[in-house]
């Protein structure tokens, strides 16, 4: 039966000054590395074991797996790292509080950068700024040309990533609409498992 966990990666320093992070490079705080260590040990206390592993070039997901898989024992397992599961680029917002930028814009305009599916953040000055959508469109090509076919063959997979890389995958597994997406939020530091079928449909999933 193939099984899947999700992590979305510890606190970073920027999650802790409540910034705006997308592609920037920061690393775990100290409470996102208790974090990772706890979600280690929960894992192994439930008995999981895998044979590889993804994450993305960030290093506050490679931190994470690292310490998972150190609590683990398993460092040995081979681990795939891509672009394609970075964060959500956040644009010109990248690097701005939270708290200023709704006083600035209001809050329910950066409601909608931050949560809706299809309203992207104003672009940089490269002209880079994602919606959800468009997150979508550059994870899940990756998901389903290199993880589900490790996942057809029996593979015990898990992925640490970001908030919103994740939310696309759950969108696709769980059959989440466009509106119902706006309202998950995925933890940080949290094992998400998932219990998949043949057709890699959702047997079960849930935190552990």
């Amino acid at each position: 039966m193939p099984k899947l966990v999700l992590v979305r990666h510890g606190e970073s320093e920027w999650n802790r000054k409540n910034l705006f992070t997308g592609w920037m490079d920061v690393d775990l705080s100290e409470k996102g590395v208790e974090e990772a260590h706890a979600a280690g040990r929960k894992l192994k206390a439930a008995g999981h074991v895998f044979d590889m592993a993804f994450d993305s070039i960030l290093k506050r997901s490679q931190h994470t797996l690292s310490i998972i898989l150190e609590e683990l024992g398993q460092e040995g397992i081979p681990v795939v790292r891509d672009v394609a599961l970075n964060e959500r680029h956040y644009g010109a917002l990248q690097g701005l509080n939270k708290a200023e930028t709704a006083e600035k814009y209001g809050e329910a305009q950066v409601h909608l950068w931050r949560r809706s599916f299809d309203v992207p953040p104003p672009k940089d000055k490269n002209g880079m700024g994602e919606s959800l959508k468009d997150t979508c469109a550059r994870v899940m090509p990756f998901v389903k040309t290199r993880i589900w076919p490790e996942l057809r063959a029996g593979k015990r997979v898990i992925i640490a990533a970001h908030g919103n890389s994740l939310r696309a995958l759950v969108k696709e597994l769980d059959g989440i609409s466009d509106d119902k997406i706006a309202g998950l939020e995925i933890p940080t530091g949290q094992p998400l498992v998932y219990e998949l079928d043949e057709n890699l449909n959702p047997l079960s999933h849930g935190y552990l």
